[in-house]
């Protein structure tokens, strides 16, 4: 594995159409949106979980890409594993040792990547992940609807005289989203998170959608991804001028947007045609 030697900072745009781009189980599973503005939001968590399936598809649940956080996973038993690997024997309530956490970051690709607080029964200590995200959020407002759809079955005996039963889904028209997302290269050195592991990220931001399909979110696609690489650790630029040099613009007239087209990007003045650029991370 190559030691992340820079420091990076990425501007992700992605899009829906006709879907739920991320459910509020507080809000009856309705797109997530800001009350005062009304622009979309979709969570860190969100697509972090869809880097996570992404790499587990593709690697599978292999040494060293485990994914750590996972469908039907059980932490402790995760955790039991690095004591077991190293010979050791854990005690309630007891801090886990240097070698503990280190075993997990080394075999776990996600606790490496975005952090883990493993601090339970089996302590495997706490993570800082060199890799944060923001929410996304949407470049206007966003409209959702909610549709009543009908299923020609029932769910149980005594609904059979129904003949059918209501459900509903949500869904919003369209939305162009933007997530901010930051790379330390001094944390990457703590945590283990290599060159390889900041490839297999970008790569995952750019395929993730193409298989996380779903009735439920429409249509989904990564539209660009722009990376700023840093000369340096400590990085040379802050980083909200940098997400400055990348400018979103509608071009639809004041009527509602309804697909990519309607919207113009920009790196430094030009428009943005590639899907993936890297850049140096300067100002001015």
């Amino acid at each position: 594995m190559t030691a992340l030697e820079h420091r990076y900072d990425f501007v992700l745009l992605f899009d829906v159409r006709d879907g739920n781009p991320n459910g509020d189980p507080d809000a009856g599973n309705m797109p997530r949106f800001d009350p005062e503005t009304g622009q979309g939001l979709v969570t860190d968590v969100c697509l972090k979980r869809k880097v996570r399936n992404y790499v587990e598809l593709k690697h599978g649940n292999n040494e060293p890409y485990r994914i750590y956080v996972r469908e039907g996973a059980v932490l402790n038993r995760e955790h039991q594993k690095a004591y077991e690997a190293l010979g050791k024997k854990s005690e309630k309530q007891k801090l886990a040792g240097p070698e503990i956490t280190k075993w997990m970051c080394q075999n776990y690709y996600d606790i490496r990547t975005f952090g883990a607080v493993m601090s339970t029964e089996v302590n495997a200590g706490q993570v800082r992940g060199p890799v944060q995200l923001t929410f996304a959020r949407s470049i206007e407002p966003v409209f959702a609807r909610d549709f009543a759809v009908t299923r020609l079955a029932v769910t149980n005996e005594a609904d059979i005289a129904k003949e059918r039963t209501i459900g509903r889904k949500h869904a919003v028209a369209y939305g162009l989203y933007r997530a901010h997302g930051f790379v330390s290269a001094a944390l990457a050195e703590k945590t283990g998170f290599s060159k390889e592991d900041l490839d297999l990220l970008f790569e995952a931001l750019r395929e993730m959608f193409e298989h996380d399909r779903s009735a439920a979110r429409g249509l989904m696609t990564t539209r660009h991804l722009v990376v700023f690489e840093h000369g340096s650790k400590l990085g040379d630029a802050p980083a909200h001028l940098l997400f400055d040099r990348v400018r979103v613009e509608p071009v639809h007239g004041g009527r509602p947007a309804r697909a990519f087209e309607d919207y113009r990007v920009t790196l430094d003045g030009a428009p943005l045609g590639d899907r993936f650029v890297r850049v140096p991370a300067r100002v001015g």
